[in-house]
Order: structure tokens, then sequence, then C-alpha cells
């Protein structure tokens, strides 16, 4: 072998381990993705990350707030005689998860990773549900929230 062949191999080496390091500085820029929460009505379902949150520091009351307020949440459509069923990754199961709806607690807190509320509900006025669409929340934490996963309910009257 030459020493022009050695040296294009030893060249090829360091690009070689150069793009490599680059990636890996790259994947470790890249945040987490938060633990997933999931709606399901029927056969449909829609799943998102956290609309706050969910890296397991406290929000504060503004920021709460603030979150509840969004308009760009996914949507799945609820005929009030279909069950909504609530999944929740088990890392929020674990630190306690309330279903909010229009930001008020819907059912106590809970460690398991589901739940299921009659559909009927979430167009309820006693419950405080406004008309034919609905913001229902998921709240991590028990005392202080620290993750909120929000979607809209739209009455299916079909």
């Amino acid at each position: 072998m030459t020493t022009l062949q050695s040296a294009v191999r030893r060249r090829r080496a360091v690009a070689a381990a150069g793009a490599v390091s680059a990636g890996l500085l790259l994947l470790s820029a890249c945040d987490k993705p938060t633990a997933i929460s999931t709606i399901t009505v029927g056969s449909d379902s829609v799943s998102s990350e956290a609309t706050c949150g969910g890296e397991g520091k406290a929000l504060t009351t503004e920021a709460l707030n603030e979150c509840l307020q969004d308009k760009g949440i996914d949507e799945i459509k609820v005929d009030p005689t279909e069950t909504v069923r609530f999944g929740v990754d088990p890392d929020i199961a674990k630190n306690g998860w309330t279903i909010l709806l229009n930001g008020q607690p819907l059912v106590e807190s809970s460690k398991k990773t589901y739940q299921a509320i009659p559909g009927s509900v979430f167009f309820n006025a006693q419950y405080g549900a406004q008309g034919d669409s609905t913001l229902v929340s998921v709240k991590e934490g028990e005392d202080e929230a620290t993750g909120l996963w929000s979607f809209r309910l739209k009455k299916d009257e079909d």
C-alpha cells in the first residue's frame, strides 16, 4: 500500500468519525418527547403529547391558565351515548392524574392508566359543560400540576 492510499484511508476514517460525532451531537440536542395521553370514543382515538409541561416540573397557575386557553388542540367527536375512555402513559399515572372539564376537576385523582366516563357527562351543564364543544384536559400531579394534555370534545349528533 502506498502512502497516498494510506493518507486517503486515514482522511476517510477521520471524516466518518466526524460525521458520527456530529450526528450524536444533533441527537443530544433533541428534546425527549413527553408522555402520551389518549382519548378513545368507539373506534376513534386521538393521542397527544403534553400541551404544557410534562417534564416533571410544577406549572405555575399562570402557565396552567394560559394552557387551558390553547386553541390549537386535538379534537374528537363524541356521541353522548358512547363511553369516553382516557388512557395515560405509566409515567403520568405514577404521579396521579385528574380529568378536568373546562378547567374544573371532573373525577378524583387516579394512579391507574385508564378511566372511562359516559359521553353525556361532557355535554351536561350540571358538570360545567357549555354547548356542543367541551375542553377536556388530563392534569398530571395530585397536589401540583406538572403537565397538562388537552383535547376538545365535539358533540356528534349522528
